[in-house]
């Protein structure tokens, strides 16, 4: 009983620890894009309150809570009021298999660094990043605007389109490791990552979780000048918010899968091994944001013909070449 107690506690604690933490991030990485973005369209970012600006982020905050938050009068106002909530419940929900650091020794036993150590951790990633795009859709849906509806509909076929690419870059990384557990996967990145490894794989997967991820290239859902702001056109207030607060934690979790899966990790010299963690998350999140200062949004036509005729065959290419290799090389 003692033990299970325990257990208990260190597992609540873990995931008192990484909410904190993932949320905090989220908040400053909204502070980073748009110093990063002023710096690269030449103008300066917010830097107004507190020193250097770091008190935007709170701000922000308040005047999301405090404006006024309307629901359209034709909406289906229980699924109106839903969806915001699931984007960023999905999000937050995809860390919890994402080891952070290797296992620790804690009261004379081995305490994994990770929320919930699954087996099948890169499978519970696959089902729990797909539930995203269902509050992108139910919101689209019950706002009952066509402008909603039309971003809905988008987003629903462009994570139709990028899934199946994605879910190929990741059983070159499978067969590698021979599990599907995410620690394993780290594990077996102790001498080389697999973005070394299994380049092709990599750049599959980035492209393919950034298109999940909705931002500038693949900004189809929301489209400013197409469709006003798509799926989350009639929020306003915290709903709004939500939505906003779920991309950036979709950011961080972007990083953390990215680092865990082809850049080996917590693995590094010198520093610790959750100092090497971060470092990497924060690099990959910065990569996304100057991607998105500097890259036009793709046509629709454009984005559903890259993922269909040239991810998808590239990765079954990539897992045909792969698996004959590694046959190969154990025979």
């Amino acid at each position: 009983m003692n033990t299970l107690l325990l257990d208990l506690v260190l597992i609540l604690v873990k995931l008192g620890l990484v909410f904190a933490v993932i949320l905090t991030m989220a908040a400053y990485l909204v502070l980073a894009e748009r110093k990063i973005l002023g710096r690269i369209q030449m103008r300066h970012g917010p830097n107004r309150l507190g020193p250097f600006g770091l008190m935007q982020p709170l701000a922000d905050v308040i005047k999301l809570i405090t404006k006024e938050d309307f629901v359209p009068d034709q909406s289906d106002k229980l699924l109106f009021l839903f969806a915001p909530g699931l984007t960023a419940l999905a999000a937050l929900l995809t860390f919890a298999v994402v080891p952070f650091a290797p296992p620790i020794t804690l009261f004379g036993r081995e305490l994994p660094m990770v929320v919930c150590d699954l087996n099948i951790g890169l499978l519970y990633f696959l089902g729990i990043s797909s539930l995203g795009v269902y509050g992108v859709v139910i919101g689209g849906w019950a706002s009952n605007s066509k402008y909603s509806l039309l971003g809905a509909m988008r987003g629903l076929g462009q994570l139709l389109s990028y899934e199946l690419a994605l879910g190929l870059a990741l059983v070159p990384v499978v067969l590698s490791a021979k599990s599907f557990s995410l620690t394993e996967i780290v594990m077996s990145q102790a001498a080389w990552p697999n973005l070394v490894k299994h380049p092709v794989a990599f750049l599959i997967f980035l492209i393919s979780i950034g298109a999940e991820s909705k931002r500038t290239p693949f900004d189809m859902p929301e489209a400013e000048n197409e469709i006003i702001g798509g799926f989350h056109t009639e929020y306003s207030g915290m709903r709004f918010g939500l939505f906003f607060v779920g991309e950036y934690i979709s950011l961080v979790v972007i990083g953390a899968l990215i680092t865990t899966l082809f850049l080996g990790g917590w693995h590094g010299p010198l520093l610790p091994p959750i100092v090497w963690f971060a470092i990497k998350v924060l690099l990959v999140a910065f990569c996304f944001i100057w991607v998105r200062g500097t890259m036009p949004r793709l046509r629709y036509d454009q984005l559903m013909h890259f993922g269909w005729k040239v991810l998808v065959p590239l990765g079954l290419l990539n897992l045909l070449v792969t698996a004959a290799i590694l046959l190969a090389l154990n025979g």
